[in-house]
Order: C-alpha cells, then structure tokens, then sequence
C-alpha cells in the first residue's frame, strides 16, 4: 500500500519533536453485505474503508493523527500534526524499515472477492427459506452474508515493516415465531476467517434452521422463575460469559490503571482449580484469529488462568509501558480511525475431565442455559447481566421444560470461582466485541460448565 522508503520518511517527521515512539498503520478494507427479508434480497452493500493513522509515544503520553490521503506528502502532513501535537524536542531515532513477513495461518480456498453476486445470494437464500420454511408460527425472518477483505500495513519505528490481509465471512439468520399474539426470536451467526469454502463445512441450511427452532422453541415457553441456583452453560456462544464477566478485566486497557477487578493479582488463585481460561490468537482460520495484531506484535497463545491461578494478562505495547510488560499480541483496532489497544482475539475455558451428562444429573434444581445472549459487564467490579436466549429447567438431573425470559446476574470474580464442573467439549460461538477502539471479530468458547450458584433472573 505505502512503500518501504515513504514510510521511513513519514517515521522520521513524526518523531522530529522527541517521540521515542512512533508507527504507521494503514488500511484498505471491503466490506461486502448481502441482506434478505420479506424472502426478498433487500439489499446488497459495499462499503470501502481506506486511511492511515500515524501515532507517536514519548514516555507515557501518546497522541494519534489520522488522514484519508495516503500519498506521501498527505502522510507527512498527518506525521505533522501528530509530532507537533506531541510537544518540543528533537529527533532521537534513526529509523532503518526492514520488511518482515510473518506468514498466513489462515489459508483462504475461495475469496470472496471474486465470486459473483449471484452465488453469494443462492447461499443466503439457501439458509434464509431454510428458517422461513422451518414452521408456520415462523413470522418473519432476517438474513445476512457478510464477507470482508481487510488489507493492513504496519511500519515503526522498531524497524517493522510489515502487511497482513484478513478475509472474513459470516452467515448471520434470525427467526420471528409469532404465538398467540407472543413473538420470540432465535437466531445463529457462524463466521470463520475464511473465504467461501466455510460453506463446505457450515451448513447454510442447518444455520437457518437452528435460528427458526430457537425462535419456535421459546415462543412456546413459559417464563423462567427468578431465584439464587445452580446453572449449567452450554458450550460454544457460553463462553460469553466469561468474555464479559472475565476476559475485559484481563484487558491491559482495564489493568494498566487499577481499573480491573483482577489488577495486581498475578499468581494468586483467581478461580476454581477446574478453570483454565486461554486467549489464542492462532487458532487457524478462526473468527477472531490474527497473524498479527494491529502494532505488528505476532499473535500468540495466552494462558490467563491456569488450574485458577492467574498467570497473564492480555497486553497491547502502549499499556504495557504502563505495566512495564512486554505485549501479548492483543492490540486491535476496528479501523486506522481508532487508537488501538488490548482486546479478546478467541478466548475460551479449556475442556475439563467432566462428562456432560454428570454435570446435568448433578443439579436437583436449577437452569439449563443452551445458548446465551448479549449483556453488560462493569470491568472494574465484574458484575455482570446476561440473557439467556434460550433455556430449560433442570428437574432432579434432567432438561425438563423451556423456559423464557432468563437473565444471569452476578459478579465475575464470584461466577469463576462458583464453575465447579468443566466438560470435556469445546466448541466456539461467533461475536463482535465493542470496546473503546471500536468493534472487532472476536471468539468466545467453553466446554458444558456447571455454576454452583447464581442469581437468576425471571418471574
């Protein structure tokens, strides 16, 4: 996008007051969405995201320019400003770009970008009707095939020089039943960092149908009773719980300034010795995998908590100045218009020794959390608010009847504490993770676990 020697030049501008830092990160990004409903395609989008930021360190202030015009002396306005921004000083750095190729992990079989139109549509269609079709409370129906060609170079002053190119695609349906004046809704969003072959092995008509049968399901449920009881998590989109309720508190961004729950604890037992949490970047061709992050810092797999004891936060380079750690490899950005900092990349609970149908004959009373929904989390207390998209009550070892209307309420430090039985299956679940440096793809996962306690919420 930017050669090698304009941004050795544009380095060189930005550190002319005294930074003792500075790094370009530029982008040029596509985003294709096809969207379906009333069994029509509605509409069909591209949209283009092309900048560069330049950002600049002295010590432990930090300032961020951006601009639009990549041309050399559009980067060097943008350096500019930055530098000035920074404060007085002269040039301390010399600055020698050397290229480094990191290699793809995540190969990719069928870019989106060069498939037409109308085959991207046959396969939303084929996961749209699936869920229209699936039954006749089924009111209505919202379909989306959305594929992303993300191009990004990193240039610093470390010497890095650096480019990735990230393909994403993702099939998201949702299903309206409609019930006796009641409505409810299902839903399901497979994504991998892959192109169209994702279709070889997800199943577009399988994923409109588990959206209708979710939506069917909980139309016809009664409400869910609210008390204080034992809780058994599904895997694969359960793992929300702990990204809300844990993974944010485990962000550099929260520990760096005593803003975290867990700030100052390395070592300590955090968590019931069944816990062992992991954030891994590598996975191949996973949702929320990197091959770096987006200061250039390979990405890596990161043991947070170990048998309940912390060992490792999650870490971008300008907070891990303040911690006076080396970076994870968690720093993301959802565009060169946002300041980077440490997100999630796949965070899961890793698979324990527990037999699913163990930890479901264990609960007297209690709830059967299948599918969790979104929620609120405060990172600095842990305490939490999720719903529950789809449940069961749990009657002397069996799923007995759904139930609607679920919420968990709690506090992260005590839900890790309360997990007392892991399961031995893992699976991952798709989201969108919204922080301060704007939205990006991220995994969430966990084997069937069994929470002791919690408060949940209902009638």
């Amino acid at each position: 996008m930017i050669s090698r020697e304009i941004c050795q030049r544009v380095l060189r501008k930005a550190v002319s007051t005294g930074a003792d830092y500075a790094e370009i990160f530029a982008e040029n990004t596509v985003n294709h969405t096809i969207n379906m409903i009333a069994s029509k395609v509605d509409s069909i989008n591209d949209t283009v995201i092309a900048g560069a930021a330049v950002r600049v360190y002295k010590g432990l202030r930090s300032v961020m320019a951006t601009t639009v015009d990549t041309t050399e002396s559009g980067l060097l306005a943008c350096a500019e400003k930055a530098a000035e921004a920074l404060g007085q000083g002269t040039a301390q750095i010399d600055i020698v770009l050397k290229e480094r190729l990191f290699g793809d992990i995540h190969p990719v079989k069928v870019c989106p970008v060069s498939v037409e139109n109308k085959e991207k549509v046959a396969i939303l269609k084929e996961g749209y009707f699936a869920a229209r079709e699936y039954d006749p409370c089924i009111a209505q129906v919202r379909g989306t095939l959305l594929d992303v060609d993300h191009n990004i170079l990193i240039a610093s002053t470390e010497g890095l020089y650096a480019q990735d190119r990230q393909i994403r695609t993702r099939m998201m349906i949702d299903a309206v039943a409609e019930k006796n004046g009641e409505t409810q809704t299902g839903g399901c969003r497979p994504g991998r960092r892959m192109g169209l072959e994702m279709f070889e092995t997800i199943s577009p008509k399988a994923t409109g149908e588990h959206a209708a049968k979710q939506a069917v399901t909980m139309v016809s449920a009664g409400y869910c009773p609210a008390g204080v009881m034992p809780v058994a998590i599904d895997n694969g989109f359960g793992g929300v719980i702990f990204h809300e309720a844990c993974g944010h508190s485990l962000e550099a961004s929260s520990v760096a300034y005593g803003r975290s729950q867990f700030a100052g604890k390395l070592g300590e037992k955090i968590a019931n010795e069944k816990v062992t949490a992991i954030d891994d970047g590598t996975i191949p061709n996973a949702w929320g995998s990197i091959n770096i992050d987006d200061e250039g810092t390979p990405a890596q797999k990161n043991v947070l908590i170990e048998k309940g004891v912390l060992k490792s936060y999650m870490i971008d380079k300008f907070n891990g100045r303040r911690m006076g750690m080396a970076s994870t490899g968690n720093s993301r950005r959802q565009s060169y218009a946002y300041t980077p900092t440490s997100r999630m990349t796949n965070t899961y609970i890793a698979p324990g020794e527990d037999k699913n149908e163990d930890i479901i004959a264990s609960i007297e009373y209690g709830l059967y959390a299948k599918e969790m929904g979104g929620g609120s989390v405060n990172p600095v207390t842990g305490e939490f608010n999720f719903s529950v998209n789809e449940g069961y009550i749990v009657r002397n070892g069996k799923i007995c009847e759904p139930v609607r209307g679920a919420s968990l309420v709690g506090k992260g430090s005590e839900i890790i504490q309360n997990i007392d039985m892991v399961g031995t299956q893992l699976d991952m679940g798709q989201g969108m993770c919204g922080s301060s440096s704007g939205s990006v793809p991220t995994n969430v996962g966990q084997p069937l676990i069994r929470v002791s306690q919690i408060t949940v919420g209902g009638r």
